[in-house]
């Protein structure tokens, strides 16, 4: 999987890549990604890439000349290359959009800043605005971290374990069941006993059963478009 991402600040992003499960699988070759300093395609000495909008109003605009000449830069994987804008007006992402993306051989994010691009760059060279959230960044270097963690970590051989990622909240629309690990007993509270049985049925089961729960509890509007089994109804009705 190849990435590209053009910002106007590359170094904000730049450590977050050096770290962690990313920082690894670029180390081992899973996940190409390529930092495009849109600075560095304005003209003139002062490098500006933004300008007061047409027709009035607060704030500065993105021009459409820097950002264009930063995307003629980019190597297209098999001549393609899909182009996003991180965008609060965009498609609201999830992770059946990570699904789909992590099969894509090349993603292109674009970073917008300030008021937002020129709209000649988002009618013309745009595949895909995309939004994280109904909320207001003041750029999109923070969307682009988002878009890139979740769509990496599920190209194979990223994670480590085969079934970390299907067995992530919102897999199956609902969130995942409660964990623990060592120590059995802390603050005087004790794993629950079901765990430590043994019984890999009732394990599962009861695993299901405090996915569903926690899902009804904290988001119960996600079971409105659930993959909801005949056990899981079951089990809700049990609830």
């Amino acid at each position: 999987m190849k990435f590209d991402v053009l910002t106007l600040f590359p170094e904000m992003i730049e450590a977050y890549l050096r770290q962690g499960v990313l920082g690894r699988a670029i180390n081992r070759g899973l996940v190409d990604i390529t930092l495009v300093n849109i600075r560095d395609f304005a003209r003139g000495s002062h490098k500006i890439t933004d300008d007061r909008p047409y027709g009035g109003g607060d704030g500065m605009i993105m021009k459409p000349g820097p950002i264009w000449r930063a995307l003629q830069s980019v190597d297209r994987v098999k001549g393609i290359g899909r182009v996003i804008l991180l965008s609060p007006q965009g498609k609201r992402f999830d992770q059946s959009m990570a699904w789909d993306m992590s099969r894509w051989d090349q993603i292109i994010l674009i970073c917008g800043r300030y008021e937002g691009v020129d709209e000649r760059i988002l009618s013309t060279h745009i595949d895909v605005e995309l939004s994280v959230g109904d909320y207001i960044l003041t750029g999109g270097e923070l969307g682009a971290m988002v878009v890139i963690d979740a769509v990496a970590r599920l190209i194979p051989g990223v994670l480590g374990g085969e079934k970390s990622s299907i067995e992530d909240s919102f897999e199956d629309g609902l969130l995942k069941y409660p964990q623990y690990t060592r120590p059995r007993t802390f603050q005087g509270r004790e794993v629950p006993e079901i765990l430590l049985s043994g019984d890999h049925e009732k394990i599962r089961v009861w695993r299901r059963k405090e996915s569903l729960r926690r899902t009804v509890e904290k988001r119960p509007d996600l079971l409105k478009q659930a993959k909801l089994t005949a056990e899981d109804k079951a089990l809700l009705t049990e609830l």
